[in-house]
């Protein structure tokens, strides 16, 4: 029954990752960006098998059927189905791939291999590879080793097959390049007749075989790529003599020791060099083998270079300034009167910056709290909390350790924030901190007046320019003092907080959004006006399906904005005729948290940090905040309705439609990440 109810999690991310492959596909998407569509499926992937496959795995290994936590299906059975779709879902990627390329050449852009270079281009390959690509190779020759050498986490190597001649016999020799990955992959070679040129670097190595292996006698020589992705789970040690901030380290440099769940080969490879490899790395068949086309990590191409071709690729939009906030000016005046909502990328994040750099420098400033889950590799919200602690504010930051994949980042800025004074919290044991929350203490009149934000995504320069992310900017005394609460939790954890305005997990977020459905259904069974509409990145705790379920059931009319995962079956008759989900992928990457209320006429608005994921309702500590100004509330209604609208890049997510459904309907065509942009350029022209 499970089964027929719910969508199996990892099944449904899969069918996610294939609406970031429709992008590829898409004709009306610039090439260049359609390449970096390709880049971000195949980036995705990566990241898929490294976590969500290697715990199937896991429990599979572990003898459990996970049928309870996997939503119906058997672990094992589950394996084969994921390697199923990703096989095919590569061969697809693979399809758009060489179109992109033909296309590109109709555009005078030609990616060519070792076979296809002109007389005019040797002396440049052959000199770009003896300078810069030579010396960061790393060449292992396997006959002379018991095992293979540790093949490094998602690292692409050419495995070589040579047949040389040794004593009148010819001998296989099998050898591994690692494909060196501080130099760019894309080469761009000398050009003619306004026609470009680039060669992957795993191809300018290819040409240069004879170059690498000149002391050799071989009769022939062949080069095939491979991949493996390991298990990225962190083992943390219980070693009571050992800091946490230590154990962090100790397990993400064992990170890279992590068991193989994916092994992926060029197709063409000849089978005696593939038996070989697997033979040597232990790798049997229980382990993902996934056969692929020439060309591994083609998440590279997210870094695919523009060369000047501006019509391959987005018009830049001029990211755009709050209305009523003047950069000039002082933030924290404008916030003692009212609040404000900054929506990335269409308003600049410069507002989160100037916010924590005026607080810096104001001398009535006595103190600054934040919680950070991930930063930008050069980070402005960091140097101005180093600044704020070297002009004497107390400056406490609660920096998660455990973001996934951006553990090495976090640990860097901890220590060089540690070392210029400011108080570092390591969250709380056994719960994520994915909160994004900033509270400062101003000296005012002899009073401590308190100022503000909360938003839906992290405080990263870097990913404010492609993620949709709400920014709330606020002196409401009654939710700062209620954030200042989250941190005194994370000091003293045993003692669990009252909040009078937030919503926080561990403790309370399940239990306040069943009571807020409950109204909903009370609400519709009273002949008063109830609707519920949520907009998150992935919705997969059964408990809150259920519940949606029942709402549905009692007649409530529900809208769901979900990008990535969900497991809620939409549109089954006697179980959720009243429930509608799209999901939107497009050039920037949906992240807000947004769920209304209608609440008999009276609507609760609420921006969070929380998905409606059992992780982020049981097992991190998380922040949904209320939005009280009347102006706000309609901006953020104003964007869901223009997102509930879009016609050209949203998705039919129904039991009842083919998988991925492009939703047209008659009328303009609305394609809501640009129709937003416009809102907020009309807002500021009113």
């Amino acid at each position: 029954m499970a089964e027929k109810k719910f969508i199996n999690r990892e099944i449904s991310w899969l069918h996610f990752n294939a609406r970031v492959l429709q992008e590829a596909a898409d004709k009306s998407v610039p090439l260049i960006e359609r390449l970096r569509f390709l880049g971000i499926f195949s980036n995705n992937l990566d990241e898929f098998f490294k976590v969500r496959y290697a715990t199937v795995k896991r429990i599979n290994q572990a003898g459990k059927s996970g049928k309870k936590a996997l939503g119906g299906f058997k672990a094992g059975k589950l394996l084969n189905e994921i390697t199923e779709i990703v096989i095919e879902r590569q061969a697809e990627s693979l399809r758009i791939l060489s179109e992109i390329r033909q296309e590109l050449k109709k555009q005078k852009i030609s990616i060519i291999n070792e076979n296809e270079v002109e007389d005019y281009q040797i002396k440049f390959i052959k000199d770009y590879f003896l300078q810069k690509v030579s010396p960061a190779l790393v060449t292992i020759m396997l006959n002379a080793v018991e095992t293979v050498p540790h093949l490094k986490d998602s690292k692409a190597y050419l495995a070589v097959k040579m047949k040389e001649k040794v004593q009148g016999e010819i001998i296989n020799k099998y050898i591994l390049i690692e494909i060196p990955t501080n130099i760019s992959r894309f080469v761009e070679l000398p050009s003619q007749n306004d026609q470009k040129y680039i060669m992957l670097i795993d191809d300018l190595i290819r040409y240069n075989l004879d170059v690498i292996f000149n002391i050799f006698d071989y009769q022939s020589i062949s080069a095939h790529m491979v991949k493996i992705t390991r298990d990225a789970s962190l083992e943390m040690e219980r070693d009571l003599n050992k800091s946490y901030f230590k154990k962090i380290i100790d397990s993400v440099k064992d990170r890279i020791d992590g068991d193989p769940v994916r092994f992926v080969y060029d197709e063409e490879i000849e089978q005696d060099t593939l038996d070989f490899l697997l033979q040597k790395m232990g790798i049997d068949n229980t382990d993902s083998l996934i056969p692929g086309g020439r060309y591994h990590n083609r998440r590279d191409y997210m870094a695919f270079p523009d060369l000047g071709a501006k019509h391959l690729l987005y018009d830049k939009i001029e990211a755009l300034p709050v209305k009523g906030l003047n950069m000039q000016g002082s933030l924290l005046s404008k916030l003692k009167h009212k609040d404000f909502i900054q929506f990335t990328p269409y308003h600049t994040f410069s507002y989160t910056v100037k916010f924590l750099r005026e607080a810096a420098l104001d001398p009535k400033v006595k103190a600054i709290k934040i919680t950070i889950y991930r930063l930008a590799e050069v980070s402005h919200i960091a140097s101005s909390l180093i600044n704020a602690a070297k002009n004497g504010k107390k400056v406490t930051v609660s920096i998660e350790l455990q973001a996934r994949f951006d553990e090495v980042n976090n640990i860097k800025y901890a220590e060089k924030m540690e070392r210029e004074g400011v108080k570092l919290i390591f969250g709380v044991v056994g719960l994520k901190v994915h909160a994004k929350t900033c509270v400062i203490d101003r000296l005012e009149d002899k009073k401590v007046r308190k100022y503000g934000f909360i938003s839906t995504g992290n405080f990263n320069e870097i990913t404010a320019k492609v993620y949709t992310d709400y920014t709330l900017f606020t002196s409401h005394q009654g939710i700062l003092k209620d954030i200042k609460k989250v941190f005194d939790f994370f000091e003293v954890n045993y003692k669990i907080k009252k909040y009078k305005h937030l919503i926080v997990s561990p403790h309370y977020s399940r239990e306040r959004f069943i009571e807020l459905i409950d109204q909903e259904i009370d609400n519709h069974k009273a002949g008063l006006k109830s609707r519920i509409r949520l907009k998150m990145n992935s919705f997969s705790d059964y408990k809150m399906i259920e519940k949606l379920y029942e709402a549905s059931q009692a007649g409530v009319k529900i809208d769901l904005i979900v990008r990535g995962i969900c497991c809620l079956r939409a549109q089954v008759e006697g179980l959720s005729e009243n429930i509608h989900v799209i999901s939107i992928v497009d050039k920037f990457l949906e992240h807000t948290r947004l769920f209304y209320f209608e609440n008999a006429g009276d609507s609760k608005v609420f921006i969070s940090s929380a998905d409606w994921m059992t992780r982020n309702l049981d097992n991190r500590v998380e922040v949904t905040c209320p939005i009280y100004d009347e102006d706000i509330k309609a901006e953020l209604m104003d964007t869901f309705d223009i997102s509930w609208s879009d016609n050209v890049k949203a998705r039919d997510i129904t039991n009842a439609s083919p998988l991925n459904e492009y939703r047209r309907q008659g009328g303009k065509a609305i394609r809501s990440q640009f129709e937003i942009y416009n809102y907020y350029l009309k807002k500021l022209e009113e």
